[in-house]
C-alpha cells in the first residue's frame, strides 16, 4: 500500500481483509467514523471488527455504546488511538476470563433452514482415520467412515461448518458397492465411527446407509461399528436386527447448552429416552460428553446428567463415557465469527493448547476430574477417555494414562470386546 495513497481508499482495501462486510450497518458506520478520524491499520480494523463481532454474538452491548466510555487521556493521536483500543480489548479479554453466563430461556432465531439432499459418486470410499487427529493428543487411533458428508444440525462449536460452507447434504450413490467390496484383515480388530462428517442417525436410512452399515458389521464381525449421534431418530433400530458388534452413543449436554449452542438437535430428554430404548432392543450404548463448556452453572447441570445416566442404565449396559472440551483452530473460530449465530461459545479465554485454541489446562483438569469422580461405581466397569487431549491431563484426572496412542487404542477395543461378547 503507497504511502501516498488516500486513507479512505486504504480504509476500503482493508476492510476486505476482516469481518468489516459482516457486521450490522450501524456497526460499520460507527467504524468507518472512528477509522477516519484514528486511522487504523489494518492489524487494528481486523481486531476491533472481530471484538464487535464478538460483543454482539454474545448478547453484549455493541462497540458503538461502549466506545465512549473509553478515555484517551493521552496528547498525541497516535497515543490516543492506542488507548482507546488497549481499553476496549480490555472490556472484551475481561468477558471472555469471566464466568459465562447463559439466558435462562435461550433468545434465539434461527434462520431458516432449506436442506438440499443430493446424491454424489464419490471415486474413492470415504474410510480414513480420524481427521482431528494430532502428534500432541492422546488418540484412540479410530477409523472414520464418511457414509455422509455435512449435518443437519446446527450446533454453533462444531468444527464440520469449516470444511463444508453449502446448505448440500452428500449421500455416496455408491456407498453399498463400495462399502461391499472393501477387504479387511481377518486377523485384526477395526474400530470405525460413522459420526465424523455427519450425524450418524439423523438421516435414518435415507439410501439405505443403515441397510449398508448393518450388512456390513453382520459380514464383518472383527468391525467394532459406532454410530454417533445428537438424534432421536432410533426408528431403524428398533425395527431391525441389530448385530452385537454396532455400538449406539450419544453425544450428550446439559439444557443450557443444547437450548443455546446445538441447535435443531434433540433435547435432552430425548436423548436420553432414545439411548434407553435401544439399550432395551439389547444395542450396546456410550455417552460422549464432548465438549463439555465452561460456564456459571456447569457443574451442577452436569452432575444432573451423570447421576441420571447411573439411574437409568446399569454399567453392563454401557461401553464408554468420553470427556472432552472445546478445541478449535483459526479456520473454525473465523467461520463461526462469520455465520454470526447468537452464541457465547468463543466467550472463553482461548489459549494455545497442543497446537489448537482451547481453555487452559487448570479449567479442564477441573472439569474432567470432577466428571470421572461423579461415575465412581462405574470405573471397573465401563471405559471411560479422554477424547483428542494431551495426555499429561490423563494421570490427574484419571489416576492413570497410556503410554502411547496403540496402548490407548488396544484398551478401548479390549473394552468393548468385553461389553459385545456377552450379548
Amino acid at each position: 500500500m503507497s504511502s501516498s495513497e488516500s486513507y479512505p481508499k486504504k480504509f476500503s482495501t482493508i476492510c476486505g481483509q476482516t469481518l468489516f462486510s459482516n457486521l450490522s450497518k450501524e456497526e460499520q458506520a460507527f467504524i468507518s467514523e472512528k477509522a477516519g478520524k484514528h486511522r487504523f491499520t489494518l492489524q487494528e480494523l481486523r481486531q476491533i471488527c472481530e471484538i464487535s463481532r464478538d460483543l454482539t454474538m454474545w448478547g453484549e452491548n455493541p462497540i458503538q455504546q461502549i466506545w465512549h466510555h473509553f478515555s484517551s487521556g493521552k496528547s498525541t493521536e497516535k497515543a490516543a488511538k492506542k488507548a482507546i483500543i488497549n481499553q476496549l480489548k480490555t472490556h472484551w479479554l475481561t468477558l471472555k476470563e469471566n464466568a459465562t453466563h447463559y439466558p435462562k430461556i435461550a433468545d434465539i432465531t434461527l434462520p431458516l433452514q432449506k436442506l438440499k439432499l443430493e446424491t454424489i459418486d464419490k471415486k474413492r470410499l470415504g474410510l480414513g482415520y480420524c481427521p482431528v487427529a494430532s502428534e500432541r493428543t492422546r488418540c484412540c487411533n479410530l477409523m472414520t467412515l464418511d457414509a455422509i458428508d455435512n449435518c443437519g444440525f446446527d450446533c454453533s462449536y462444531c468444527s464440520i461448518q469449516s470444511f463444508y460452507h453449502e446448505d448440500k447434504i452428500y449421500f455416496d450413490q455408491g456407498f453399498a458397492e463400495k462399502l461391499h467390496t472393501l477387504k479387511l484383515d481377518p486377523n485384526q480388530t477395526y474400530h470405525i465411527g460413522t459420526g465424523q462428517s455427519s450425524d450418524s442417525l439423523l438421516w435414518g436410512n435415507k439410501h439405505g446407509i443403515l441397510d449398508t452399515l448393518t450388512a456390513f458389521a453382520k459380514a464383518n464381525p472383527n468391525v467394532i461399528l459406532e454410530l454417533k449421534t445428537k438424534s432421536k431418530n432410533i426408528n431403524y433400530l428398533l425395527a431391525h436386527e441389530i448385530p452385537a458388534n454396532i455400538i449406539c452413543t450419544w453425544s450428550l449436554n446439559t439444557p443450557t447448552i443444547i437450548s443455546n449452542e446445538e441447535h435443531r438437535a434433540a433435547t435432552l430428554d430425548d436423548r436420553i429416552d432414545a439411548a434407553r430404548q435401544a439399550a432395551d432392543k439389547g444395542i450396546i450404548v456410550g455417552f460422549h460428553f464432548h465438549p463439555m463448556i465452561h460456564y456459571n452453572n456447569w457443574k451442577e447441570e452436569y452432575t444432573l446428567i451423570f447421576h441420571r445416566l447411573q439411574d437409568l442404565f446399569s454399567p453392563e449396559e454401557v461401553a464408554l463415557i468420553s470427556f472432552g472440551t472445546l478445541t478449535y483452530t483459526k479456520p473454525v473460530v473465523k467461520q463461526i465469527r462469520q455465520r454470526g449465530l447468537k452464541s457465547k461459545i468463543l466467550q472463553l479465554p482461548l489459549i494455545d493448547s497442543d497446537g489448537k485454541l482451547s481453555y487452559s489446562e487448570e479449567t479442564k483438569l477441573e472439569m474432567f476430574s470432577h466428571a470421572y469422580q461423579s461415575f465412581l461405581a462405574w470405573h471397573k466397569k465401563v471405559f471411560f477417555y479422554l477424547c483428542m487431549e494431551n495426555n499429561r491431563l490423563w494421570e490427574p484426572a484419571f489416576g492413570y494414562a497410556y503410554p502411547s496412542n496403540e496402548d490407548f487404542e488396544l484398551a478401548m477395543k479390549r473394552a468393548y470386546l468385553a461389553k459385545i461378547n456377552t450379548k
